[in-house]
């Protein structure tokens, strides 16, 4: 019972986290199912499955963060199925991969991957989004009456949702920490739309993700049903806390796990 209520708990807390930034919540779902479920579930997970629980319950975060932001009009579907039209095979790609690697590169990857997201984290707010007059042109208008413009075209929208889906599917998580400052910084998207429409891409392809890994037996159930409420609930947390402040301080707590979470991964 204590183990199904600590992975609720962290399903709830990653989950808020990783809609805060449209990551997702793998990023620390993972970490918790390889070195705290042999404490307290009283067996060993594999990295595979890992990957897979991970993003399974990905599917219910993504979800419950797309359902609130639908409400308040910031989700770009358009876009975001022209992204999806990549990043969903791109991510049955990264999932058929996962169980390849042993525990120990596996691990090493994912905690230099962790690092590297916690600089782009660092780095987002720094720098200046681009100039490049895109052939796509989208405009959005807030809640304040302001309209925001961006754009984009298509070769470079299908590269970034490639990338995105196949980090997805190999690592179980979003993808959105590096999605969302592409978004932001080339394309120009308004922060709340690029985390709204990157939710919506990670919802459809965690689901193609997750069905691959199912294909291999790379999936936990009782972790995954223990984790899914939690991460309903975090979802539309997050989704509600982006409306209502800037998140820095969250982000702040966000670079600190991911840089704690990475330390532990890399020297295992």
């Amino acid at each position: 019972m204590t183990g199904f209520l600590l992975l609720l708990l962290i399903g709830a807390v990653s989950a808020t986290f990783g809609s805060i930034v449209g990551l997702g919540g793998g990023i620390i779902i993972v970490p918790a199912l390889l070195y705290i479920a042999p404490i307290f579930l009283d067996r060993d997970i594999t990295t595979a499955t890992a990957v897979g629980t991970s993003l399974t319950v990905l599917i219910f975060t993504a979800l419950s963060s797309t359902l609130t932001f639908m409400k308040e009009k910031k989700v770009d579907f358009r876009s975001g199925w022209l992204y999806f039209v990549t990043s969903g095979p791109a991510a049955m790609i990264g999932a058929s991969l996962t169980g390849q690697f042993a525990p120990r590169p596996f691990e090493l990857s994912f905690g230099i991957f962790m690092l590297f997201m916690a600089g782009l984290l660092m780095l987002r707010s720094r720098l200046k989004p681009s100039a490049i007059d895109w052939r796509i042109k989208r405009t959005f208008t807030d809640a304040k009456g302001e309209e925001h413009r961006y754009g984009y075209n298509i070769p470079s929208a299908l590269a970034v949702g490639f990338a995105v889906g196949f980090i997805s599917g190999l690592f179980g998580i979003g993808g959105g920490s590096l999605f969302v400052p592409v978004m932001v910084l080339l394309f120009r998207y308004p922060p709340h739309v690029a985390t709204a429409t990157s939710m919506f891409v990670i919802f459809l392809s965690s689901i193609l993700g997750s069905i691959t890994h199912g294909y291999h037996g790379e999936i936990d159930v009782y972790s995954a049903i223990a984790l899914a409420p939690g991460a309903w609930l975090g979802g539309w947390l997050g989704a509600r806390i982006v409306r209502r402040m800037s998140g820095g301080a969250l982000l702040w707590v966000l670079r600190l796990t991911l840089i704690a979470l990475a330390i532990r991964m890399i020297w295992g």
